[in-house]
């Protein structure tokens, strides 16, 4: 597709699309979000309140349901902020210091987003399931990971920690180490110089990062249903609670379960949306004066 080329206020050539092409393509692109996003969001509260609010309400209250829910938030309590120091850490490794297995480190940050979520809970299994590598120390030692809430945080870590290191790694290359060089050179510690230069140099994408970071981990299925065990009001997280209610045929039930991810889904984008459009050029400056 091709179109004249005129001059932007920069003095460097730019398309001038026909109007027809661009509102072609601003159709296509709400078409095809309206239909494969907004579409089934409007579905999934339409079925939730099919029966009315009080029907809505007494599936969001019932034990079990609401046991799923204190266990997403807890879960996503403990993994989200766990993820934070790891992802400061890998940040601060990777783009201050060279030494070697750089590399490694990097493809191992990245190895979540190639790795099934279910291979990932299945060797949680095998390292500390009953018969697997450790697990018969640990049941001598009274310990239980698999089927319980330390196997569901290990797992939701295991897929959500590359979120914080890869917002944070592009971020501090781009600020270079001049700054803490500086602050060093005047006699500042470590942690001042963390503290004082760093850490308000990467506060907008750390937050970005955590954002989606948690995002993942309340609405994970794949890793936490191997080692959840499927217990009903102990290991079932909001995701794994929705498909247990769906398979039982109470959709309703489970569409209204399924709108509180929606909701935290939603209050996630939005927080994004807003740490965007108050503090996007701020961050945008942060990154082209460094």
């Amino acid at each position: 597709m091709s179109g004249a080329v005129t001059q932007n206020r920069a003095g460097r050539p730019a398309l001038a699309e026909p109007l027809w092409v661009k509102a072609l393509v601003m159709l296509a692109a709400l078409g095809f979000l309206g239909f494969f996003i907004l579409l089934p969001l409007a579905g999934v509260f339409t079925e939730a309140l099919r029966r009315g609010l009080s029907t809505y309400w007494e599936a969001l209250v019932e034990p079990d349901a609401f046991a799923a829910i204190k266990l997403t938030l807890l879960v996503a309590i403990i993994a989200v902020p766990a993820n934070m120091v790891f992802g400061i850490a890998a940040a601060w490794a990777i783009t201050k210091h060279k030494f070697p297995g750089k590399s490694l480190l990097l493809t191992l940050i990245d190895l979540p987003f190639s790795v099934s979520p279910v291979i990932s809970g299945l060797v949680y299994v095998l390292l500390f399931g009953a018969h697997g590598l450790v697990g018969p120390w640990l049941r001598d030692h009274g310990i239980q990971i698999v089927f319980a809430v330390p196997g569901l945080v290990l797992a939701t870590m295991f897929v959500t920690f590359p979120f914080v290191a890869r917002e944070l790694i592009p971020l501090m290359q781009a600020q270079g180490s001049d700054e803490e060089e500086a602050a060093i050179t005047l006699g500042a510690s470590g942690w001042q110089t963390f503290r004082r230069v760093t850490l308000p140099n990467i506060r907008w994408g750390l937050l970005y990062g955590v954002l989606l970071c948690n995002a993942r981990a309340m609405g994970e299925f794949g890793a936490v249903s191997v080692v959840s065990g499927h217990i009903r009001g102990e290991t079932n997280t909001m995701p794994l609670h929705v498909e247990i209610l769906y398979n039982e045929y109470n959709f309703v039930a489970a569409f209204a379960v399924a709108s509180m991810l929606a909701i935290l889904a939603l209050v996630t984008l939005l927080a994004k949306s807003l740490l965007e459009w108050r503090h996007g050029a701020e961050l945008a400056a942060t990154t082209r004066r460094h």
